[in-house]
C-alpha cells in the first residue's frame, strides 16, 4: 500500500489516473448501451454481428496510426482531443434522440469511432507514466493502471445494465460522454509537460530496432499466445454456463466476476519492484496457464470459478511487469509508437482463440479445449524464461568483466 500512496502523491499521475479510471468505466458501459439500441431495431440480432465488427476491427487501424501522433505531440493534447472526440460521438445518440429520433446507422458509426480511437488512451497513458513518476515507481504506477481497467470491467457493464433498465440506453451514453469529458479535464490540468523526447536525427532510434531486442520480442509473442487462450475462454464461458454448469446466466456473471476479482488482486500484489521482471513474467504466465485447467472440474462451478480467479490473479502481474519492462528497455522517443504497436498486436489475437474454440465446443470437446488453452498460454512461458536466463548470464558476465578490469582493481 505504501508504494501506491507514494505514486499517487504525484499530482500529475493522480489526475491522469483518476480521469482514465472514470473514462474506463464509461468504456465498459458503451457496448452494453449500443447493443441495446441495435437489438431494438427490426433486424437487431443480425445487427449485433455488424456492431461487433465496427467496435473491434478499427482498433487495428487506429493502433498503427496513434503511435506516431503520441511521439510527435504533447500527450496531454492528444488525450484531450481524443476524449472530446469520443464524448461528441457517444453524445450524438442522446442528442439525436431528443431531436426526434436516432438514425439506425448511428450506433454503428459510434462503435466504429470508438474502435478507431480506442488505442489512444491504451497507449497514451502508459507512454506518459515514465514522465510522471520516478523509475523505481514504475511497477506501482503500472499496477494502478491495471487495477483501474479491472475495476472498470466489473463496474461499467453492471452500471450500464441498471441504467438501461431504469432510463434507457440513451441516458447511458450521455453518462459515458460525461466520463470522457472528465478525462479531458484531468489531462488538461496535468502541469508536467508530456512533450515528446527529441533527439538528433543521427541518433534517433527506429521502431524496427525493437526486433533485435529478444526480450521484447519473446514477451510480446508470449502475450499474443496467452490472449489466444483468453479468446478461447471468452467463447467457452457462456457456452459452459448454458450447457454444463448450474445457474445459467447467473453463473456466467459469477465466473466473469471471479476473473475480474483475480485481476484486481493480482494487480494489487504486483506493485513491488522485482529482481527479474522477465523471469517473473514467465513464472506468472505458466501459473496462469494452469488456471485454464480449472475447466476440467466441470460441473463443479466452485472449482471452475477458482480456475478463473487464478487466471486473473496471475495474468495481471504479467501485464504490470511487462509494461514496466518495456518502459525501461524501449527508448523514450519510441514509447508512443512502441506501446501502440505492441498493444495492437496483442489485442489482435483473441479472435484467433474464438475461431479455435468454436469447433471444439460444437463437438462438446471441453477437455480438449481446456488442454489447448493451457498449452497455448503456457508453452511460450518456457521461451520467456529461457531468455531470462540468457539475459541474466550476460548481465553477470558484464559485471564480472567490469569488476576485473576496472581501474580500482588494477595493481
Amino acid at each position: 500500500m505504501r508504494n501506491y500512496l507514494a505514486v499517487l502523491r504525484h499530482t500529475g499521475f493522480r489526475r491522469l489516473w483518476l480521469g482514465a479510471t472514470i473514462s474506463s468505466v464509461g468504456d465498459g458501459m458503451t457496448f452494453v448501451a449500443l447493443s441495446w439500441l441495435v437489438l431494438a431495431q427490426p433486424d437487431g440480432t443480425s445487427g449485433l454481428g455488424l456492431l461487433g465488427v465496427c467496435y473491434t476491427a478499427p482498433v487495428l487501424v487506429g493502433g498503427l496510426l496513434v503511435g506516431p501522433v503520441l511521439d510527435r505531440f504533447d500527450k496531454r493534447v492528444v488525450l484531450v482531443v481524443d476524449s472530446l472526440l469520443r464524448a461528441a460521438a457517444v453524445a450524438s445518440v442522446p442528442v439525436t434522440s431528443m431531436l426526434g429520433g436516432t438514425p439506425s446507422w448511428l450506433p454503428f458509426a459510434v462503435a466504429a469511432t470508438y474502435g478507431l480511437l480506442k488505442m489512444v488512451p491504451l497507449a497514451g497513458f502508459p507512454a506518459a507514466i515514465p514522465q510522471l513518476v520516478a523509475e523505481r515507481e514504475l511497477e506501482a504506477a503500472n499496477a494502478l493502471e491495471s487495477m483501474s481497467f479491472s475495476v472498470a470491467f466489473v463496474v461499467g457493464p453492471a452500471l450500464a445494465g441498471l441504467l438501461v433498465n431504469a432510463a434507457g440506453p440513451e441516458v447511458v451514453l450521455a453518462v459515458d460522454g460525461v466520463s470522457f469529458l472528465v478525462f479531458a479535464l484531468a489531462a488538461a490540468t496535468v502541469r508536467e509537460p508530456l512533450s515528446p523526447v527529441i533527439t538528433s536525427k543521427a541518433r534517433r532510434p527506429s521502431l524496427a530496432g525493437l526486433r533485435r531486442d529478444r526480450v521484447i520480442v519473446t514477451t510480446t509473442i508470449a502475450f499474443m499466445a496467452f490472449n489466444i487462450a483468453e479468446g478461447m475462454l471468452l467463447v467457452t464461458t457462456p457456452w459452459l454456463a448454458k450447457n454444463h454448469l448450474p445457474g445459467g446466466a447467473a453463473t456466467l456473471g459469477l465466473l466473469l466476476a471471479a476473473l475480474a476479482a483475480g485481476e484486481i488482486a493480482g494487480a494489487a500484489l504486483a506493485g513491488r519492484r522485482q529482481r527479474s521482471l522477465v523471469a517473473g513474467i514467465a513464472v506468472a504466465q505458466a501459473g496462469a496457464a494452469l488456471g485454464f485447467l480449472g475447466l476440467l472440474a466441470t460441473p463443479n462451478h466452485i472449482l471452475v470459478g477458482a480456475g478463473f480467479f487464478v487466471v486473473g490473479a496471475l495474468s495481471a502481474p504479467m501485464t504490470v511487469w511487462a509494461q514496466s519492462l518495456r518502459m525501461r528497455r524501449i527508448p523514450a522517443e519510441l514509447h508512443g509508437r512502441a506501446f501502440a504497436t505492441l498493444r495492437t498486436l496483442m489485442q489482435g489475437t483473441p479472435p484467433v482463440g474464438t475461431l479455435l474454440a468454436t469447433p471444439l465446443l460444437a463437438g462438446d470437446h471441453l477437455a480438449l479445449a481446456a488442454l489447448t488453452m493451457a498449452l497455448v498460454a503456457g508453452l511460450p512461458a518456457a521461451l520467456v524464461y529461457a531468455n531470462a536466463e540468457t539475459s541474466g548470464r550476460r548481465e553477470r558476465s558484464k559485471m564480472r568483466k567490469s569488476s576485473c578490469y576496472s581501474p580500482t582493481n588494477e595493481r
